[in-house]
């Protein structure tokens, strides 16, 4: 990371060198931006409704756009449930 930018190059390179699930993840999201008609340059993201982590898939279905803030939020309230 240099000036709070992130070396997306290095990373894939990173990935591809390792093969971690790492990489497979981030197709997958990748595949569900296709999915959900999001062009590169779009500030919104891809929910999936029942996580990928806890056995959600890449239907269409279990995916909804939203905004990057609201995304996030989820994020924050799932890890507050888990910790208690």
């Amino acid at each position: 990371m240099t000036d709070g930018r992130r070396d997306y190059k290095r990373e894939l390179a990173n990935e591809k060198a390792n093969g971690t699930k790492r990489a497979k993840d981030r197709l997958a999201r990748g595949r569900a931006r296709t999915k959900a008609g999001l062009k590169d340059g779009d500030p919104r993201e891809v929910d999936h409704v029942k996580p990928l982590s806890q056995g959600g898939s890449n239907d269409r279905s279990n995916l909804r756009v939203v905004s990057r803030k609201a995304n996030a939020n989820k994020e924050v309230a799932r890890k507050k449930r888990s910790s208690k």
